[in-house]
């Protein structure tokens, strides 16, 4: 019997488009609280320590499974995680059960470390290698390697890992004047043939090293300006300094502003998102040092390796030509800002409204005020609930959104408060519906998509309903959207799946920090981007307004 996750690998693994834009996300990090500890070798060096205690604690079985709790009066309790340890493994999934608590699938946790995407013909190929103990640091174009694992798998003495950061830091060689990091941006067949040259020319054991690195760390050269400028660096940069082909890279700038930037086809944001609250909190609560610590006196010359990679005609203009697209498709991603400081989610839970239901209602709005119509819109659902679960499509785009948008935007006279308010409450209460049908497997996209997997694989003439022009349409995804709720994360977003779309991300996040402005990221010929979020601190709910800007 075929793993029900692998179609959804296939479908990742063998697209053949860029990752970049098209696949990979980012997360950023709220600012640590201290703000001395925002100096980049000090939080390079907490983060990464924080990052190795988390591999090793998830390898040793020790990491406190994932759990979603529907009454976590109940069951997020120390009470209950003391008396479920004493169950048998066996029994302990009723035992959970019982109080309306779900473990969820965490197969995907694996992939976290020493594993990377590598570009094949046709079909892209994960690799993991858990041996390899060594860290792959960029900055400026440059690649160096050294050991965060000792042989016994502890973790190395976290004042070496600063000393070998800061010998790092302290390079002063120019960017190389073809950078190597420009190919992962290709498409995936070009830099598959790429790549194939590389190792034909003596560069296999480099690569090697790169792949089955721990995680990739990405030191940045400059501070941040502002949250425009987040934005576009965590997800795209310059395509100098990412290795965008990596499980995970995390970018830490002059300034200390860090973020998560990683590849799709391993696994979702559940996986990812866990590692980041982790690594917030325990980089944060449990420093490995403080900016007054000095590092030891190592002989970083020698543990820190640097990597050079040997480059011929055919790879240096392989090079510039991919120079040359990435260029030209991030030029085409516009970002602007708007704070809406009104409402709020804990407003409208007090009124029985879902904050997720209204945040998808104001997008089909600001689209219906901006566009004169309702277009086929995505937003995911994890289905961790299920072995091996991916997600599963909530489609937001109702006939209740619908009545209710053109309601609101085309003839609010005719309608009264109380008539506005019950057409709200029925956006809701279906909203609903469509979420916990997705998330317990009810939803009908995975379901077509499977079928359809089946009938190629099986060399069946495809249905006549995936070749209907409505199901084209349905799966033209204008609007493409996804949630999230942290109070590690900062700001976070992707780009949207189709040239004439709009990627849109919401974030739910408590922070107690001065309030951030809200990203309202609009045209270009072919990419649009739009970061929606509700930020709560102590005194006051700003909800993020989108502002839909033509493209």
């Amino acid at each position: 019997m075929m793993d029900s996750s692998g179609p959804w690998f296939d479908m990742y693994l063998t697209a053949r488009d860029s990752i970049v834009l098209n696949f990979n996300p980012f997360m950023a990090f709220n600012p640590d609280p201290k703000s001395e500890y925002n100096d980049q070798l000090t939080r390079a060096t907490n983060m990464t320590v924080s990052a190795i205690r988390f591999l090793r604690t998830l390898r040793a079985g020790l990491l406190e499974p994932e759990v979603f709790h529907l009454n976590p009066a109940k069951s997020d309790t120390d009470t209950f995680k003391k008396l479920i340890r004493f169950v048998p493994s066996s029994l302990s999934w009723y035992g959970a059960y019982l109080v309306n608590a779900y473990p969820l699938d965490m197969s995907q946790y694996f992939r976290l470390f020493n594993s990377t995407r590598l570009p094949r013909p046709g079909r892209d190929e994960l690799f993991t290698d858990d041996k390899a103990r060594h860290l792959l640091v960029l900055r400026k174009g440059h690649f160096y390697v050294f050991d965060v694992l000792d042989e016994d798998g502890n973790i190395v003495n976290a004042s070496e890992i600063q000393a070998h950061l800061k010998y790092i830091l302290s390079d002063n060689s120019p960017a190389p004047e073809f950078p190597l990091a420009y190919l992962g941006s290709e498409n995936r067949d070009v830099w598959a043939e790429l790549r194939q040259k590389l190792v034909s020319d003596g560069n296999e054991e480099n690569l090697r090293k790169v792949d089955s690195a721990v995680f990739c760390l990405c030191l940045d050269d400059f501070p941040i300006k502002d949250l425009v400028h987040l934005s576009h660096n965590m997800l795209h940069g310059d395509g100098t300094n990412r290795w965008f082909d990596k499980s995970f890279n995390l970018i830490i700038a002059k300034d200390g502003t860090a973020a998560v930037h990683f590849e799709h086809a391993w696994g979702d944001g559940v996986a990812v998102l866990r590692f980041f609250n982790e690594v917030f909190k325990d980089s944060t609560q449990a420093p490995a040092v403080t900016p007054q610590s000095q590092p030891v006196r190592a002989d970083s010359s020698v543990a820190v390796q640097k990597l050079s990679f040997k480059l011929n005609d055919a790879l240096k203009a392989g090079i510039s030509a991919a120079k040359e697209k990435f260029d030209a498709t991030t030029k085409t991603l516009t970002i602007d800002l708007i704070r809406f400081q009104r409402g709020g989610k804990e407003f409208l839970k007090k009124q029985k409204l879902s904050p997720d239901s209204v945040a998808q209602l104001a997008f089909q709005m600001a689209f219906l005020r901006q566009y004169g119509q309702t277009v086929a819109t995505y937003e995911s659902c994890s289905t961790a609930a299920f072995k091996h679960g991916r997600t599963e499509t909530i489609r937001p785009a109702s006939i209740f959104t619908k009545r209710c948008s053109e309601a609101f935007v085309r003839e609010p006279s005719k309608h009264s408060a109380k008539e506005l308010q019950q057409m709200m409450a029925e956006c809701s209460k279906y909203h609903g519906q469509l979420t916990k049908e997705a998330a317990m497997g009810q939803g009908f996209d995975r379901h077509l998509f499977a079928l359809r997997y089946l009938a190629a694989a099986k060399g069946i003439v495809l249905p006549e309903l995936y070749l209907d022009p409505a199901y084209g349409q349905i799966n033209h995804n204008i609007l493409s959207t996804s949630t999230l709720n942290s109070p590690a994360v900062n700001i976070g977003g992707f780009a949207p799946v189709v040239p004439d779309g709009f990627g849109i991300g919401l974030f739910t996040l408590s922070y107690t920090g001065q309030p951030l402005s809200t990203l309202n990221i609009s045209d270009g010929p072919h990419f649009a981007f739009i970061l929606n979020g509700i930020l709560q601190t102590p005194h006051v709910d700003i909800l993020y307004e989108v502002k839909v800007v033509p493209f």
